[in-house]
């Protein structure tokens, strides 16, 4: 950080007018005990109010007792996420990585889905958090119970494809179940 250069006693740069303006008298406010007062240019910073007399008078909340919302440091009371929407994130990621079996994460993933659509609902009603959750649940859900329909629905019919043009006639010809027996 570099300062700027000293100047000589009396030196203005015009850059830099005087502080405060040489128009106005210097304003000074309250002075704290062992400070000098603080120079305030015109009124521009109101002084407070003075504080009432007495235990707690004029306050809204008693003393002793934090004030609603600032329970935590100021920083407001911290909302529970809903149960519910993890639930059903959490369904829904079983249900993709369950895809692998023929499709059957399809089921979970639509369990998911409806969990999420229920969670939603709580959250509106009760202010709890976790929509984003409940979100991903519902859109991961349902992509993945389509594609776990899709897989099954392309299993039941290379199954059926497999069956009608399997050669179901006899391989030895004797009607005793071939040549084996």
């Amino acid at each position: 950080m570099t300062y700027p250069p000293q100047q000589p006693e009396g030196w203005s740069d015009p850059a830099y007018p005087a502080y405060p303006p040489a128009s106005q008298p210097p304003v000074s406010g309250p002075a704290m005990p062992g400070y000098p007062p603080v120079p305030d240019p015109a009124g521009a910073y109101p002084q407070p109010a003075a504080y009432p007399a007495g235990k707690d008078a004029g306050y809204p909340y008693a003393t002793g007792y934090p004030v609603p919302g600032y329970e935590y440091g100021g920083w407001g009371t911290p909302r529970k996420t809903n149960g519910m929407a993890i639930a059903s994130l959490v369904v829904s990621v079983i249900g993709a990585f369950s895809l692998a079996c023929y499709g059957a994460g399809a089921i979970p993933a639509a369990i998911g889905a409806i969990l999420g659509h229920v969670a939603r609902r709580q959250i509106r009603t009760n202010g709890d958090d976790g929509d984003g959750m409940a979100l991903a649940g519902i859109i991961t859900g349902w992509i993945v119970t389509g594609i776990g329909l899709l897989i099954i629905a392309f299993v039941v019919v290379v199954v059926v494809f497999a069956w009608s043009t399997a050669d179901t006639t006899d391989p030895g010809g004797t009607g005793t179940g071939g040549p084996y027996y």
